[in-house]
């Protein structure tokens, strides 16, 4: 775009023909048609690893009112509780919901990329195919799937939302200088994206990153000219950091509060990761739902250095040759800052995640488009390549998502690609006791306990598989040695439960008084009493307990069971 001193309305390019309603109409049918067979597979996948730390998987939350729920991200919690409301715990819903967003925001981006193509003097049939390509690469890539099949990952998906939502309403003005109604929507959607998640507090950068590049190019006059927005968004912005850096004092998964992970360290770590998610994107193989990634505590280890040179190598280029790939150029540095919150100095435990990906993803968009449309070939040839591109991307997420279809299926991907990974080790184990493959279950806690030290938590699950298994003399030593380390009222309702089945009443009921005396309100412990009555047929108070089991929580499957058997 060029700058005039008679006019500030923005010059775009000559329109392509239009296409008539039905034409948009049957594509957007067709989009979701293909999203929902793409992710088909997951639709009706579990809920997994943390999504049972989300609200309405804690009874005390999800019974209570709505002020219970929310956080420091409300609209993310009313979501989630607009979804309990109509559909409990029935896990089906919850992922329709992120397939919606995701095709939304494939719409979105679709639609910024044709702006900005259109700022950079594109038109015609490029400027429809790279947005509608753009907008199908977004929709299809298989390393979006962690963000759309993961229930938890909702925080991502919905955030992004309405901040494509706000850079849309930013791109699409007409003149250089933002309206006053445009900028309080676009200030109201930022709001919105991060009482989400606060990572989108780095749209304020994009926006003006944005005018440096393309309005009155790289001149500060396109800043000046919309300080109006600038202004109120850069404080709300500040206030948001602030905020988020004093939640991360204190939190024990990410921030500056973790032990033996300093900033510098994460950082170092970054200058590797970041190697790995552009790899994601170009050649998408051996994804990883845990990644098992040692960090680097010098800038010589691991190969730290070299991932810094690499990146300081790209930005070099990228600002050379900012003139003659604007939008590769932008895309780049766009790319940087919207990953930043997450791969910079904050330490987040895990340090290498799939999700992270989705919201800077569209700036990859950028650079993609930009270097196919300086591609020297017929229309045929290049659409057929950005179909045949779409068309992998699409079966290559198909087969992902079968992985997100259950609990096992998830971890057995994980340790067959990090054999040596404890944490996903320990959680196959649970899922094949949850599958009734007790044996193999067995053999992978055995596993672990070789790894690192069994904690409690361990030793107890353990129990449980070796009972499974028809050990249980040894699952009661596993759950003893446990309760030498934190006595608990799981633990010794366990033990009631391994003596229940074989008969050992008295020893029964006393270990489960033990766990009613430790945590009156463990659920399980009536659950497991109610079951020993029944076995005995003393049906009146076996109905009792399993009551006791339903007023703690009202969704336990197996006093509701009981009970309707007792009755």
């Amino acid at each position: 775009m060029k700058s005039s001193a008679k006019s500030t309305k923005i010059a775009d390019v000559k329109q392509a023909p239009q296409l008539q309603w039905w034409h948009w109409a049957l594509g957007v049918l067709l989009t979701f048609l293909v999203a929902f067979e793409v992710y088909g597979p997951a639709l009706n996948g579990e809920f997994l690893f943390d999504d049972s730390y989300l609200p309405f998987m804690t009874t005390q939350v999800a019974e209570g009112p709505l002020s219970g729920w929310l956080g420091v991200r409300p609209a993310l919690m009313i979501s989630y509780w607009l979804n309990y409301q109509s559909s409990g715990l029935e896990p089906y819903p919850y992922h329709v919901v992120g397939v919606l967003l995701h095709v939304l925001n494939a719409f979105l981006a679709g639609f910024i990329v044709r702006r900005l193509l259109s700022w950079v003097g594109e038109m015609g049939w490029m400027r429809e195919a790279l947005s509608i390509f753009a907008g199908a690469i977004f929709l299809l890539h298989p390393v979006q799937t962690e963000s759309v099949a993961y229930v938890t990952s909702r925080s991502e998906t919905m955030s992004v939302f309405f901040f494509l939502c706000a850079y849309a309403v930013f791109v699409y003005r007409r003149t250089e200088s933002i309206t006053m109604m445009r900028a309080i929507v676009v200030i109201l959607l930022f709001g919105l994206a991060c009482s989400v998640k606060e990572h989108t507090t780095v749209l304020p950068a994009l926006l003006l990153l944005t005018d440096y590049y393309f309005v009155t190019p790289f001149r500060f006059i396109g800043i000046r000219r919309n300080l109006k927005l600038y202004g109120p968004i850069a404080i709300g912005a500040v206030f948001g950091v602030i905020a988020v850096f004093s939640v991360l004092q204190r939190a024990d998964s990410a921030g500056f509060a973790i032990k033996d992970f300093t900033w510098y360290e994460y950082l170092f770590t970054q200058f590797r990761v970041i190697w790995l998610y552009l790899r994601l994107y170009v050649a998408p193989f051996g994804q990883n739902g845990d990644y098992a990634w040692e960090a680097s505590r010098s800038i010589l280890d691991g190969g730290a250095l070299f991932g810094l040179i690499g990146l300081l190598a790209l930005a070099f280029l990228a600002w050379k040759y900012r003139r003659e790939f604007p939008m590769a150029s932008f895309g780049y540095f766009g790319f940087l800052i919207l990953l930043a919150p997450t791969s910079s100095i904050v330490p987040i435990r895990d340090v290498a995640v799939e999700r992270r990906m989705y919201l800077p993803f569209i700036c990859l968009l950028f650079i993609t488009v930009d270097l196919l449309r300086r591609w020297k070939t017929s229309r045929t040839v290049m659409i057929g390549v950005m179909a045949v591109v779409s068309l992998v991307a699409g079966v290559a997420s198909y087969q992902r998502n079968h992985v997100w279809a259950s609990a096992l299926a998830f971890w057995e991907d994980i340790t067959a690609k990090s054999p040596n990974n404890a944490r996903a080790r320990f959680q196959l184990a649970y899922a094949q006791w949850q599958d009734g493959k007790c044996e193999e279950s067995v053999a992978n806690y055995e596993r672990v306990a070789k790894m690192e030290k069994p904690d409690d938590r361990l030793l107890i699950d353990w129990a449980l598989a070796l009972e499974c298994a028809n050990k249980p003399d040894e699952g009661v030593a596993k759950v003893r040695e446990a309760m030498q380390q934190q006595p608990t009222a799981h633990g010794y309702s366990v033990i009631g439960m391994i003596y229940g089945k074989r008969g050992r009443v008295d020893e029964a009921l006393e270990a489960l008084s033990a766990a009613e005396k430790l945590d009156p309100n463990f659920e399980m412990t009536y659950v497991y009493r109610g079951n020993i009555f029944a076995s005995r047929r003393q049906m009146p108070m076996a109905a009792s307990e399993y009551r006791k089991a339903l007023a703690i929580n009202p969704n336990n499957a197996a006093a509701q069971q009981g009970l309707s058997l007792a009755r």
